[in-house]
């Protein structure tokens, strides 16, 4: 591990004492609506606070579990589907190191920075002059903003406290701007739509990019709109083989996908 890794597993611990094990606040009523909604049951384990061996360790001491009981009083039981609203520490390596170019001078916009992991990651493994954070949720910035300070990031990453939809600017000066579930969580399917088409109106900048989990094409097959992607962005293919570690989660990676503004 190098320092930087070691900076961000320090913040994490201090984010994880601040937050419940679910790293989710009450005034997330309709993410925690929808998580309850779905099909099979679902829980949300952020991947920046939890790491496979930290939820491994939780299981252990019965503080979390894996599984859930299909039929109650007996041994049937299926696993549990796990929902992160931000990057592993192995994804944001990846990430900065492998997905996106040198961003010297650069300009990053994360739209839903939520605990700030895409923020403090960049700033620890990339130039980028400057790093844009926009987050609906107060609870939110106030974290990021105990961290930057904390950390003295304070000259180069700055977060907003408001919609995306009102970010015209910010989102139009953008070289690159990441998006990791920010939406469907969060927003009704008209809402999304509108944020969508939103961010395809003013993220035209030839030649910046776009990262996203999942894949446009995923995010928008729900929704309605008039986005045409063949006319909007091409996508970049990445190479998912660029760790030899037997644990890496070669799944998680495949779902970041790396545009082209055309």
């Amino acid at each position: 591990m190098t320092n930087n890794d070691v900076v961000l597993k320090n913040i994490a611990e201090d984010l994880r004492n601040h937050l419940p094990i679910e790293a989710m606040f009450n005034s997330e009523h309709l993410a925690i609506q929808k998580i309850h909604q779905h099909p099979l049951p679902m829980v949300h384990v952020d991947a920046f606070l939890y790491d496979d061996d930290f939820v491994d360790t939780m299981c252990e001491e019965g503080r979390m579990s894996r599984n859930y009981c299909t039929e109650c009083g007996s041994y049937k039981t299926a696993s549990l589907e796990f929902i992160s609203h931000s990057f592993s520490l192995m994804e944001l390596k990846f990430l900065y190191q492998h997905v996106l170019p040198d961003l010297t001078g650069k300009v990053v916009v994360d739209v839903g920075s939520r605990l700030g992991a895409v923020l403090f990651a960049g700033y620890l493994y990339s130039s980028a002059s400057q790093l844009y954070g926009v987050e609906m949720n107060a609870d939110f910035c106030q974290l990021q903003e105990m961290t930057i300070t904390k950390y003295q990031f304070i000259d180069r990453i700055k977060v907003v406290h408001a919609d995306i939809c009102t970010q015209a600017s910010l989102l139009q000066k953008a070289d690159v701007v990441i998006m990791n579930n920010v939406f469907e969580y969060f927003l009704d399917r008209l809402e999304q739509a509108k944020a969508w088409e939103f961010i395809a109106r003013n993220v035209k900048k030839r030649g910046s990019l776009l990262v996203t989990v999942p894949s446009l094409k995923e995010s928008l097959s729900k929704l309605q709109t008039d986005i045409q992607l063949s006319q909007w962005v091409e996508e970049v293919q990445l190479s998912y083989d660029v760790y030899v570690e037997k644990d890496v989660d070669r799944e998680a990676l495949e779902q970041i996908h790396l545009y082209r503004i055309l």
